[in-house]
């Protein structure tokens, strides 16, 4: 009973935080559903059952695709908790093979979070369609083109939602005053945009306390309204709920009524994000908040709303603040800017996420993400906070319409809400694996009402339409040209490795002078040795004792667990010193080199030559071949003692180890004087200092190969990274030399180089240059 009572208060405690955060840009959209349902010609039709007909399609389209849609079907189509186009991509990536970039291993299927829970794959015969799907490249090729379009769309949506939302509830103003210039109204949006992408940067978080209230305020204030409109203006307005009304409204309007559609859809326009900011709560108090609170009170505005346009048609142009009492008005007009403040902020965040992901993925070239450690998940990256924001202005000036942003939004959301629905029918015969019929069935039912809408939304293009049409196509080309690149570049490397054979052949000191330090060579092949660590044998004399070849991948996953994060595996024998170390990150985790990352790593280093030299298979330490998650093992951390110099020159020696000492000449100890002095907010991993326990080893070679671990570590990292150049082959096609040449060549040169993304110090980085010739 305890336990209930508890597990309730937890409910109902994120289903309010809920309200701040997912449901504002659901609870906008009553401002101005009327003026756009009505702005065509379907304002000749001055009758009552027109209006009845028009709440009815209200009602249901909400019904049909906000509460049985998604609140019932598609929040279970959660990947681990995190929900958006992205995750239901990841998911299919994980029960299908999907993926354009072969990187996959066995082991990563061994990761926590890549199973479905309660569906298990493994005994299921293979349908199909998955057997279509995996056999033909084009088709996975299209399905990411498709996922890719609807990201672009979440993008759109993260510039028209704060446009239309502000710009709907400033326009109250006109009301009040009527002799008032649209100029006002627009600098007054433009205002409180600037506002809203400011307070991104300066951290929207200490705010979010007051989120919750104002949304909840404004929806029972809403509500309020739509039931004194209902007493007073037409009672009979409940008739209305009968889908009988739809019938007639379509009769009587016929062509009008279908346009209008276009306008209507704008009900529903923030449902796609009680899926995409789904990663910050859970389904259960979502649900509850939506269809105990968020559904009725939406049903109640746009019914009372109804009811007083069927007596005053001619107030359609403002009938939201024309329908609120006398003595209410002003509440409501300070209330409205405040909660399209709020409702901006779910849909920013979103499309944060949205360019995170999408990077995860290699389908976006590199920004920088600042994280929030106060709130988990929480992103802000600063070039697109300003890029959204000089577009949403662009917008709300160039357009000063809500008709014609309106008609971009409809759009916008119903491209993202068709490949949402798409790929949802997928996951039910793939993931879930149901039955072909029962997923067409659901792609049928959705898909065709959003293709009507769709239909409708399409007259509208001349009328604002165009914008996220071509907004979406421009992203698109920077999308796939960055994914191709990247794929034509793993491709080559792929082809171009080096032969383990000619390693070998070279022995344990690889033809050149080994000299103490670790070399962290950045690669993204999964197996093999990069041609790139070639430039180093042939060109320079010596090399690090213990050479690293670090590869970062992304695994179809929200998140990896740190302790199963890093996979540790060795290269040639044990003599040569040379080990692999895989960091497996899921698209929504964001690693950085620095801060223990180095630490992590020798200890992982240490845990592997103990578990090889063991000769563990356990359950504690999973083995990929001769790759393990070191982490996992129940003695990790036990290998090496690390104590914490108080001085930068300083070696500690307390504790019950033997550490080791430094084997740096006096000339290497102050050059790393001079870099604590240029980096000293990077000090914290360097004068960390590892030792040897007092035990006993089974094999002699096991402290000997430690022993070396220790030295290197205590002598320094570098990291090397390639700085490759990619050229289209002269026998290419011109649009291949155009993507490679022009476009990628462009993008590369244009974004954050991958030292700067991974926080790697700039002295002790190493740039290899290399040609791709693809």
């Amino acid at each position: 009973m305890v336990d209930s009572r508890g597990q309730t208060r937890r409910i109902l405690l994120s289903a309010y935080r809920s309200f701040g955060l997912v449901f504002g840009a659901l609870c906008i959209p009553p401002i101005y559903v009327y003026k756009c349902a009505f702005s065509g010609g379907l304002f000749n039709y001055r009758s009552e059952d027109v209006v009845f007909g028009v709440f009815s399609v209200i009602f249901w389209t909400i019904t049909l695709t906000s509460l049985i849609k998604y609140a019932a079907f598609v929040l279970s189509a959660n990947d681990n908790g995190e929900g958006g186009v992205i995750a239901l991509y990841a998911l299919l990536c994980r029960n299908a093979k999907l993926c354009l970039i072969p990187n996959h291993q066995a082991a990563d299927e061994e990761i926590t979070t890549y199973l479905y829970p309660g569906h298990s794959s493994s005994n299921m015969p293979n349908s199909p369609l998955k057997r279509f799907v995996e056999r033909h490249k084009s088709v996975r090729t299209c399905l990411l083109v498709l996922v890719l379009f609807a990201a672009c769309m979440v993008i759109c949506g993260g510039i028209l939602s704060p446009a239309i939302s502000v710009l709907s509830s400033v326009e109250g103003i006109k009301f009040q005053a009527k002799n008032l210039h649209d100029g006002v109204v627009v600098l007054i949006a433009c205002i409180l945009l600037v506002g809203i992408f400011i307070l991104q940067h300066r951290g929207f978080h200490k705010l979010g306390f007051l989120f919750s209230p104002i949304l909840i305020l404004w929806i029972l204030l809403i509500a309020g309204v739509g039931i004194y409109n209902i007493i007073k203006w037409n009672p009979r307005i409940y008739q209305a709920l009968s889908p009988y009304h739809i019938y007639i409204f379509f009769k009587r309007t016929g062509r009008d009524g279908w346009i209008s559609l276009g306008g209507i859809i704008l009900c529903i326009t923030g449902t796609e994000y009680m899926f995409a900011d789904l990663g910050n709560f859970k389904t259960r108090p979502i649900r509850v908040a939506f269809s105990c609170v968020i559904y009725p009170c939406l049903i109640l505005q746009y019914m009372g709303q109804a009811a007083f346009l069927s007596r005053n048609l001619s107030d359609v142009s403002m009938s939201f603040y024309a329908s609120v009492p006398a003595p209410l008005i002003w509440p409501v007009l300070v209330v409205a800017p405040l909660a399209a403040i709020v409702a901006s902020q779910p849909v920013i965040s979103s499309t944060f996420s949205i360019f995170k992901q999408c990077h995860a993925i290699r389908c976006f070239p590199r920004v920088k993400v600042v994280t929030n450690r106060r709130i988990p998940g929480q992103l802000y990256i600063p070039e697109i906070n300003w890029s959204l924001l000089i577009l949403s202005l662009a917008i709300t000036v160039g357009f000063r319409d809500i008709n014609y942003i309106g008609h971009a939004y409809g759009i916008t959301f119903l491209a993202v809400t068709i490949v949402t629905t798409w790929l949802t029918s997928l996951v039910i015969n793939l993931v879930w694996n149901q039955s072909f019929i029962l997923s067409l069935l659901f792609s049928l039912l959705f898909g065709s009402l959003e293709v009507i809408y769709l239909s409708s939304s399409c007259m509208k293009i001349i009328k604002g339409g165009w914008f996220p049409l071509v907004f979406s196509a421009v992203f698109m080309v920077v999308m796939y040209v960055w994914q191709y690149g990247m794929r034509k570049k793993y491709s080559y490397d792929l082809h171009n490795k080096v032969s383990m054979k000619w390693i070998l052949t070279l022995g344990p000191s690889l033809g050149i002078v080994r000299v103490p330090g670790i070399g962290l060579i950045y690669t993204e092949l999964a197996t093999g040795i990069p041609s790139t660590f070639t430039h180093f044998l042939t060109n320079l004399p010596a090399f690090y004792q213990v050479v690293v070849f670090v590869c970062i991948k992304t695994v179809p996953v929200p998140y990896v667990p740190q302790k199963e994060r890093f996979l540790i595996g060795r290269i040639g024998p044990k003599s040569y010193g040379m080990y692999r170390c895989m960091i497996r990150n899921g698209y929504n985790d964001v690693f950085k080199s620095g801060d223990d990352f180095e630490i992590d790593l020798v200890m992982s280093i240490a845990e592997f030559i103990q578990m090889e030299a063991e000769g563990s298979e356990t359950p504690e330490g999973s083995v990929d071949k001769r790759m393990a998650v070191a982490r996992t093992s129940g003695t990790f951390g036990t290998r090496l003692v690390m104590s914490q110099s108080s001085d930068p020159g300083e070696s500690s020696s307390s504790g019950p180890s033997a550490l080791v000492g430094s084997c740096k000449s006096q000339v290497l100890l102050d050059l790393q004087a001079t870099y604590e002095k240029e980096a000293p907010k990077l000090n914290y991993w360097r004068r960390a200092r590892f030792g040897l326990l007092d035990t006993k080893y089974k094999d002699p070679r096991v402290r000997e190969q430690l022993l070396e671990l220790v030295n290197a570590k205590h002598a320094g990292a570098t990291y090397v990274i390639g700085h490759s150049y990619l050229k289209a082959k002269h026998s290419s096609s011109f649009l291949k030399k155009c993507a490679i040449n022009i476009a990628f060549s462009f993008l590369r040169k244009n974004c954050r180089s991958p030292a700067v993304a991974l926080n790697i110090p700039h002295i002790c980085l190493i740039k290899v240059g290399s040609n791709y010739i693809v």
